[in-house]
Formats: C-alpha cells, structure tokens, sequence
C-alpha cells in the first residue's frame, strides 16, 4: 500500500466508528472525549469498476466486477483547541498524521457535541465552528516546526544562498511536505523569497497555511447524518471544499451484519439482502431501519467518502500492469494481478518505476492491453487503464 489517509476531528464525532465501519478492525467506541489514546491502523478500500467486466471471464480478483483497492486508514486521537501547545492529546494527534497524504475530517453534524467532545443536546453546537479550527492547529503546528530556529535558518539562506525551497522542504520533511509543497506555498503567497528576515509572523503563518493545505488536503465526512438537523448538513454541504454525509454507526451495522453472515453487502450499496433465517424480530427492524436510511440517502457515505478522497481529493486514477497484454495476466497466468493507485497525469514510464525501479530504469516502451497500440514513455495514463511494460530488466 502506498497511500494513507487519516481519521481526524475533535473527540466523540464518530471518527472511531467510522474506522470500524471502514476497516472492521476490533478497536474502542465509547460516548466520552479521548476514547483513541493511541492511533488506531487498518486497511480499507477504493471501490471501482473492474477492467475485467469488458471481458469472457472475472479476474477473481474483484468481487462481481468491483475491484477494491487496499489504502492504509489512520484513525488518530481527538483533537481540542490548543492542541499544537500539547493541550489533551495534540501532540500525539500530530504526530500520528505526519504520513496521512489526505486527511478526512469528522464532523458530528447533529451538533450533539461541544467543541472539545464534550455530549450536549443535539443541535446545540453549531458543527460549522469545527471546521476553522483543526486547519488552525494544523497550520500553527507546521508553523511550529519551522519556528524552531526561524532566525537561525533564515539568515544562513540569505548568507549562503542557499535554495529556499530545498532548504525549508528538509525543514518540513517529518511533517510530510515535500519541495513541490514548499514552491506552490511560495507562490501562491507572493513572498520575498531573497529576504526571508523581513517575513513579518503574520506572513510566516500566512505561508504555513498554505503549506498545510497544500500537504494535507481534507475533505469533510458530515458524520452522524441520521440524526442530524437538516440544516447542520446543508450548512456543511454549502462549505467551498468536498463534503459528504455519512452516518458511521450504520454502516458498521451492515458491515457487521454482512461479516456474521445475517446479510448480503457490499460498501457503499444503496440496499441489502437479509440471508439469515435466524435474525430475531428486534434485529430484523433494525436492519430495516438502516434500509429506510440507505434507500433515503443513497447509502451510508462511507465508501463514498472514502473513494472521493482518493479520487476527487487527491485525484488519482487505478492503472494495471499486466506481462501479457492478450490474457491481461503476470508470468504465473494470474489476471490482472496488481492495481495500482497513480497521480491523474501519469506516464507509462512512471508506471514501470512503480512496478519497480529496474524496470523503470531500463524501460522501453509500453503497449495498452485494450487496443494492443505501443505508447511511448510519455504517454499519459487514463482511469482502468491495462498496460504492459516493455523493459530489458530481467
């Protein structure tokens, strides 16, 4: 897996069910702040339309001819105001994020919860007001990093000559900002970049604002849906950045009731099949609750959520390599074996140094597996596209 996303948002939003849900991996829920001490890991999955469907046969590695590709899912400990001081548990909320290349951020939209977590009445908080403040502490904690020896650094850049650009982006290489980060920050801030001692603090948060949303794009998962005032989610869904309505505790529901074998489930269905004969009257009306709600909303937004940020957020596109470009199959004959998760934009030759660098370093050419025509390195790469690479790497 090359690709990380984490679970962020003040305590109690659901960002622990929704990593359940997501993942079905055994971790702590509860209706108390700091529940998540220690930052749970598992995998979940993009969910796409499998090559193999234009073909006689499946790949057997899709499910009905949906691929779901695996991605590393972080659920990190809840974030208060003042968390990049080391107020409740900032520090280790984030340091834990320090790898996520996006991030989705749990709002409890009922506003059943106050900004620290703390339960009060539904529509009481107002969930708007938890949006500014996670960008503030993330901001104020890159700006952190950088504040460490500001002075020291900005005078040997400015003595020595030294490349801004590189020099910052090793500044900022813990926190996940790499030097392209850096030269859009700088661009998009219009700062001097040969006079970094005449930055005011103002300019310096400024251009650590852009860095973090640059580095750790968001999109919003408006959690709590099903219980939730209809305007708190409206109010979200106006907001200028992605938002989806979710509701975590019914999807964990189905998945779990699809993992016992009580129904049929895949994510992200707008329905289900009850294949028990053994479910009691009371489990029975709860699944059928959950129905009225997936059939109202068009499933429970989790699997939606999930595939928006890696494919409107970050806007990446599946690619499968494959030997041989008639059976779509590797050495050992298995079909579409490897689906891999590339940046929109991508070449062929970017493709064979993912396969591996050798390859990548002895690339020839490529042949697209669809239409059997030979692309050259620089040819760039579509959405389920099935391709093999030519090299002289053994």
């Amino acid at each position: 897996m090359s690709m990380t996303i984490g679970l962020a948002g003040k305590p109690n939003a659901g960002k622990s069910t929704f990593f359940k849900a997501a993942t079905l991996a055994d971790v702590e829920i509860a209706n108390y702040p700091f529940t998540t001490i220690h930052a749970n890991k598992g995998v979940t999955y993009v969910k796409a339309e499998c090559p193999c469907v234009s073909r006689d046969k499946r790949c057997g590695n899709c499910s009905d001819g949906i691929r779901y590709v695996p991605i590393e899912l972080i659920d990190v400990a809840g974030l208060v105001p003042d968390a990049h001081q080391g107020r409740g548990l900032g520090n280790t909320f984030l340091d834990d994020l320090r790898q996520a290349q996006a991030i989705i951020h749990v709002i409890d939209a009922s506003g059943a919860t106050d900004i620290e977590g703390n339960p009060v009445d539904i529509g009481e908080h107002d969930p708007l007001g938890d949006i500014d403040f996670l960008n503030h502490e993330l901001t104020m904690w890159i700006h952190s990093i950088i504040m460490r020896n500001w002075v020291k650094l900005s005078r040997k850049i400015q003595a020595e000559g030294l490349s801004i650009e590189h020099t910052l982006a090793d500044q900022l290489m813990g926190a996940g900002v790499n030097e392209q980060h850096i030269i859009e920050a700088l661009n998009q801030c219009k700062l001097d970049r040969n006079h970094l001692t005449t930055w005011s603090e103002e300019d310096i948060i400024h251009f650590c604002d852009a860095v973090r949303a640059l580095s750790k794009p968001m999109i919003i998962a408006a959690n709590k849906m099903d219980v939730a005032p209809p305007e708190n989610v409206s109010n979200l869904q106006e907001l200028e950045q992605i938002v989806v309505p979710t509701s975590a505790a019914a999807e964990l529901a189905l998945r779990s009731a699809s993992k016992g074998n009580a129904i049929k489930y895949e994510p992200g269905d707008e329905d289900f099949t009850i294949t028990s004969e053994e479910l009691s009257p009371a489990q029975k009306k709860g699944l059928e609750n959950v129905r009225a709600l997936i059939q109202k909303t068009n499933g429970t937004g989790i699997q939606e959520c999930i595939n928006s940020a890696v494919f409107k957020l970050l806007d990446l596109i599946i690619v499968y390599p494959v030997e041989d470009e008639g059976k779509w199959t590797d050495k050992n004959d298995r079909m579409l074996p490897d689906a891999f998760l590339m940046k929109r934009g991508s070449n062929a030759h970017d493709l064979a140094y993912k396969v591996h660098s050798d390859i990548g370093e002895r690339f020839l050419y490529a042949v697209d597996a669809k239409t059997k025509m030979r692309l050259g390195e620089k040819h760039e790469l579509a959405d389920g596209d099935v391709v093999k690479i030519v090299s002289t790497a053994k």
